[in-house]
C-alpha cells in the first residue's frame, strides 16, 4: 500500500468541483486484518513522533476537520489519535456558537483553543463553520449583529475568507502548522448512514429532526464547500479532500498525512549540556 497525500490535496489556487472528486476510491487493504495492520503501525509512528513533537517544544500542530453529518469525523479522530499522549493532545468540538461567543468576531472562540507548542490540536469543525453553515443559513448573521443589507451581498463570504487566510499565515510564520481535511461523502452513503441510525437502536441517539432538515440543503453545502476550499487551500496550510465512503481507507489516508507533516517539521530530544550531565550523574551515585 502507497498513499501519496498529493493525490488529496488541494493545491493553492486550484478551483475545486468535488463532483470530479470522488467519494470513493478502491479499498487501501486486501482485508480487515490488513486494514488494523496498517493502521496499527502508522499509529505507532505517529504516537513515535508525537513524543519527539512534546519533547521538541518548537512547533504546533492544528488539525482541522470538516465535513457533511456522518462523514465519520469523529471516528477518523478517534482512530488516527487513538496511541497519542492525551498530555501532547488536545480535542476541541465546535457547535452551535453561545451568546458570549455571538458578542465576539467569528474567530474569537477558536483562536482560544489553539494548540501550545508542542501540542498537537484538533478541531472538529471550527471558524470554516462561519463560511459553511452560515453561507447556507445566512440569517444567522443576525445574531452576530449584521444588517438585512449585508446578508444580502456576498462581501461578507470574501471578507471572511480573507481573514481565515490572513490567521493561517500569521500561525505558520509563528510555528503552527495547519492541515486541514474535508472528508468527502456521498449524499447515497450518507442516506445509509442515517437509515443505520434509525435501524439501530444503539446510533439512535445520533439521530435528529435537524439532519434531515440540513440533508435538504445538499447542494447548498456543497457550493459553499466548493467556494470555501477553492479559496482557503495554501501552500502553508493546505486542504485535503479525503474519499470518506470507505471509513477505514479515510483513516488510513489521513493518518499518513499526519505522520508526514510532523516528519518535516525539525524535531530532536533536548540536549543536555555537560554541566547537567556532570550533574545528573553525581545524582545517580546517589541512588
Amino acid at each position: 500500500m502507497k498513499i501519496d497525500p498529493d493525490d488529496y490535496r488541494v493545491q493553492a489556487g486550484e478551483h475545486v468541483d468535488l463532483a470530479r472528486r470522488p467519494s470513493k476510491i478502491p479499498s487501501l487493504y486486501d482485508s480487515k486484518k490488513e486494514y488494523k495492520k496498517i493502521l496499527e503501525s502508522q499509529v505507532s509512528e505517529l504516537s513515535d513522533l508525537q513524543r519527539l513533537h512534546y519533547a521538541s517544544n518548537q512547533q504546533s500542530l492544528l488539525l482541522i476537520f470538516q465535513g457533511m453529518d456522518t462523514a465519520g469525523k469523529d471516528g477518523a479522530i478517534r482512530h488516527v489519535m487513538s496511541g497519542v499522549n492525551p498530555q501532547g493532545c488536545q480535542v476541541f468540538s465546535f457547535k452551535q456558537p453561545s451568546s458570549e461567543e455571538l458578542e465576539h468576531d467569528f474567530l474569537w472562540r477558536t483562536t482560544k483553543r489553539l494548540p501550545e507548542r508542542g501540542r498537537i490540536g484538533i478541531f472538529n469543525r471550527s471558524y470554516y463553520e462561519e463560511v459553511l453553515v452560515v453561507r447556507v443559513h445566512p440569517q444567522l448573521l443576525l445574531a452576530q449583529g449584521f444588517s438585512d443589507d449585508a446578508i444580502a451581498g456576498h462581501a461578507i463570504w470574501e471578507e471572511r475568507f480573507k481573514s481565515i487566510n490572513d490567521l493561517e499565515a500569521h500561525l505558520h510564520s509563528n510555528g503552527t502548522q495547519v492541515i486541514k481535511f474535508f472528508l468527502h461523502i456521498s449524499k447515497d452513503e450518507q442516506r445509509e448512514r442515517f437509515l443505520a441510525r434509525i435501524d439501530e437502536a444503539e446510533k439512535n441517539w445520533k439521530f435528529s429532526l435537524a439532519d434531515v432538515q440540513e440533508r435538504k440543503h445538499w447542494d447548498d453545502y456543497m457550493r459553499a464547500y466548493e467556494a470555501c476550499l477553492s479559496t482557503t487551500s495554501t501552500k502553508e496550510s493546505p486542504w485535503f479532500v479525503i474519499p470518506a465512503d470507505d471509513k477505514k481507507n479515510a483513516r488510513l489516508i489521513i493518518s499518513q498525512i499526519v505522520v508526514n507533516t510532523l516528519k518535516s517539521f525539525k524535531m530532536s530530544y533536548p540536549k543536555v549540556s555537560a554541566a547537567r550531565r556532570k550533574e545528573l550523574l553525581t545524582l545517580r551515585e546517589e541512588l
